[in-house]
């Protein structure tokens, strides 16, 4: 019997349970989240036509915006995965879903480009918070064996808040000169996140990182009674591998010893996956339309592989937890980079529809396994924050990306543009299928990065 007042063996005690109807909740109460995470990401790329309509803004102005909502993504990352760590994951994401549909409702009583711009900067910030809030909390309150699969399926829920907020963006920007606020309403609505947010529980996990052992055997016993009244007897836990050493973490450390390590791949991961990401999103429609093809059948080719994106997150879900997610990454990565070689190619309809599509379900599953590979890379007591800083980093790249994609270009030519984009995945790929470490089979011991020694992982 684990003795609570020094070890709560948290993972081991949460990785032989039988998933119930408080996972179930937690999963809807996450993937409502995240909807309405993807769709204020969206509403102010829909609503930016009726603003230079309506005020007369410039083009520039508008990739002003856009440059200073990444910005705002990336310190929210880091904001939110330190607060994630200090207050805890349940406090961390009430609070980053409150933060940004504040400033989403704000944004919805902008007065002029400077204001709306400060309000969009802010909403960033906790959008890309409540992503790492989000992520840390699946990985640890889901038991080993399916984490990955409830983590492509939230995402695959919440993807769908892009399309929603188009569609209703169609209907109702048209109505008058000030309509365009109301999707900025629309996306404050995340806050009734906290509704359901009275069923989450903390993460034992955390709790145990901090030495509140008693805390997070109280979640445990929690959660073990309600599995057992739904499923039965439980099996015994694997014994603790180690005591528990509670370190606090800085900053800092994630640039030292193995920490250095895991920080820096996901930079590349997130930095790869965003630039190629929004590479191909942000421009497709312009650059067919400057090939040629009107811009009314440029966004019917874009909007239709748009189809792809829940398909390619439901992907994730079945294969993420049956194999090795760094090789997952890494093939899927490659595929990325065919799809959008060929996509460059042609200008055939049939053919740019077919490889936009495949694109979107290989990027989305691409983006799912991601999502629940870097929290992996970290212990538990640095988790969120070494989850944030690369996915910041990753969210910062995209004030570069397209200044280097209008140059290619303008410069040597549309095809040029995807070898790039198609480039950028491939990088991405090679880096994990040579330095990125396996974490389906394992997991690192609470202080082994820290110290640099060579990690020998707990079996899960």
């Amino acid at each position: 019997m684990v003795n609570p007042a020094r070890n709560s063996n948290a993972q081991n005690r949460l990785n032989r349970l039988t998933i119930t109807k408080r996972h179930k909740v937690i999963l809807f109460a996450l993937s409502f989240a995240y909807f309405f995470e993807f769709a204020d990401v969206n509403t102010f790329a829909v609503t930016a036509p009726k603003l230079i309509q309506v005020w007369g803004i410039s083009v520039n102005t508008i990739a002003y915006i856009t440059s200073i909502t990444f910005l705002g993504m990336f310190l929210g990352s880091i904001v939110g995965g330190w607060i994630t760590d200090k207050l805890g994951r349940k406090k961390g994401l009430s609070s980053t879903v409150i933060f940004f549909s504040i400033f989403s409702l704000l944004t919805s009583i902008s007065w002029d480009p400077i204001s709306l711009g400060f309000f969009r900067f802010l909403t960033a910030m906790g959008l890309a918070a409540m992503t790492i809030a989000a992520n840390t909390y699946i990985s640890e309150i889901f038991p080993a064996k399916s984490k990955g699969k409830f983590q492509a399926l939230a995402i695959m829920v919440g993807i769908c808040g892009t399309p929603a907020t188009s569609w209703i963006a169609r209907f109702i920007i048209p109505l008058s000169d000030n309509s365009w606020r109301l999707i900025f309403i629309w996306g404050a609505l995340g806050i009734v996140f906290l509704f359901f947010s009275r069923k989450i529980v903390e993460s034992p996990s955390w709790y145990e990182s901090r030495g509140k052992y008693e805390e997070a055997n109280k979640v445990l016993q929690l959660l073990e009674n309600e599995a057992e009244k739904e499923s039965g007897p439980l099996p015994q836990p694997e014994p603790a591998k180690l005591k528990v050493k509670v370190q606090p973490i800085k900053t800092t450390d994630l640039f030292k010893g193995k920490l250095l390590k895991s920080t820096l791949l996901l930079s590349v991961l997130w930095i790869t996956q965003t630039i190629g990401f929004f590479g191909f999103s942000s421009w497709a429609p312009t650059l067919l339309f400057k090939e040629g093809i009107d811009i009314e059948k440029s966004l019917t080719y874009v909007s239709l592989a748009l189809l792809g994106a829940p398909l390619g997150s439901f992907i994730a879900a079945l294969v993420t937890d049956r194999f090795e997610r760094k090789w997952l990454l890494s093939i899927t990565g490659f595929t990325i980079a065919l799809c959008g070689l060929f996509y460059g190619l042609t200008f055939q309809p049939i053919f740019i529809v077919v490889f936009g599509i495949l694109l979107n379900v290989f990027e989305r599953t691409y983006t799912s396994l991601a999502y629940s590979y870097s929290p992996e890379l970290f212990p538990v007591e640095a988790r969120a924050v070494g989850t944030g800083f690369p996915y910041g980093v990753g969210r910062l790249s995209n004030m570069i990306g397209p200044i280097l994609i209008g140059f290619l270009y303008t410069g040597y030519g549309y095809q040029v543009v995807f070898y790039f984009i198609a480039g950028t995945w491939a990088v991405g790929a090679i880096t994990l299928a040579l330095f990125g470490p396996k974490t389906k089979f394992s997991v690192p011991l609470l202080d082994d990065r820290i110290s640099g020694s060579d990690p020998h992982p707990a079996k899960v």
